[in-house]
């Protein structure tokens, strides 16, 4: 499951957390399970960058 993380510096101090959404990633495959596994990665991606 690609899970991409993006850090970069936007400005000078502020820094920019980003993440390539899994369920866009795996609209090609034709797996349910996939696609139930990658709502569940975007839903925890989107919980640990809420907290940064």
């Amino acid at each position: 499951m690609p899970c991409n993380i993006i850090v970069q510096e936007k400005k000078p101090g502020k820094i920019e957390v980003s993440a390539v959404n899994p369920v866009a990633s795996m609209e090609a495959i034709l797996n349910k399970d996939l696609h139930k596994i990658a709502f569940e990665v975007k839903a925890k991606l989107k919980k640990v960058i809420a907290q940064l």
